[in-house]
């Protein structure tokens, strides 16, 4: 990616820079087996102040208390256990963070899809928070309704549907430490087939590009292999998309940074995800990583890894 100049002439003169060197507060939420423990996990090995479970009306006292000499990064960790506080006075608490100019803050919502929840409780053997009569499912569909307004105040969503135990252990700990540095671009293939992902910022269509799965000689091969590179990056159309592509992310990425977003993701998709999206979404690391961009890069191809 040519002229890559994350504090170009044009950047700095029309985007205001974001606080630097402030208090950072961040909010984790979710849903119940999404991972949240996880994330808290990640962020206290990064140098962060953890809370699990803080009551909302809460929040103000612990800001004041850091402000006094305390540590200047918190995490706090509210779900479905504290549904009780929800609502006007998660608001209330929530507007008073962003009113305080002197924290930067950051609300990040643990998402996931039903059949990974549920065989995460079936698998641990631990009741719902919010079943009743054992009935997981519902359990899982109520908390989704009664957290749905908060994911949609979320600065970032990340879906872990799909993922192993160091998956996501691997994706907090990146997180937690793009948070306190550069941002994060995390690119992920896919297949349509199987839904397209919940925690991308951008997504992007490659089914418009000839399928492999159609040659019976590349079908059982995936994007990483040469002969399915050679067919999906030699077509003229997927040169010209991938140009277009990176062209955007020079644009973007910068403007990103200096607006203190510390996380961006791009989704590529294809029919299975195992041919088009794979060879996509590597060439355009490839991009980034020759491009020389300061960012610190996440590759997922999420239904390759789970085939």
């Amino acid at each position: 990616m040519d002229g890559w100049d994350p504090m170009s002439d044009e950047a700095s003169q029309t985007i205001e820079p974001s606080l630097a060197g402030g208090r950072r507060i961040v909010i984790i939420t979710g849903l119940s087996g999404a991972g949240k423990s996880n994330a808290l996990r990640a962020f206290e090995d990064a140098g962060y102040f953890c809370i699990d479970n803080l009551p909302p009306r809460m929040i103000p006292a612990v800001m004041e208390t850091s402000g006094s000499g305390g540590p200047e990064d918190i995490v706090v960790v509210m779900d479905i256990r504290g549904r009780r506080y929800f609502g006007e006075e998660l608001e209330r608490s929530l507007e008073a963070v962003e009113k305080d100019e002197a924290w930067e803050k950051r609300i990040l919502f643990i998402d996931s899809d039903e059949p990974t929840l549920v065989r995460r409780y079936k698998e641990s053997r631990r009741p719902h928070p919010n079943a009743t009569d054992g009935d997981v499912l519902e359990g899982i569909r109520a908390e989704r309704r009664d957290l749905a307004p908060l994911r949609e105040r979320a600065d970032l969503v990340v879906d872990t549907s799909g993922y192993s135990a160091l998956d996501a252990r691997i994706r907090f700990k990146k997180l937690a430490e793009s948070l306190s540095s550069k941002l994060t671009v995390s690119l992920i293939s896919f297949g349509f087939k199987n839904g397209a992902p919940l925690d991308v910022d951008m997504l992007l269509d490659a089914r418009f590009l000839a399928n492999p799965h159609y040659d019976p000689e590349l079908r059982p091969l995936t994007g990483y292999d040469e002969p399915v590179k050679e067919a999906v990056l030699g077509q003229k159309d997927a040169r010209e998309f991938l140009d277009k592509t990176s062209d955007l992310l020079t644009f973007l990425v910068p403007r990103y940074e200096v607006e203190g977003k510390t996380y961006f993701t791009l989704g590529v998709g294809c029919t299975g995800g195992r041919h088009r999206s794979v060879a996509i979404v590597e060439e355009l690391a490839r991009r980034l990583r020759e491009g020389g961009a300061d960012v610190d890069l996440f590759v997922r191809h999420r239904d390759l890894e789970e085939s």
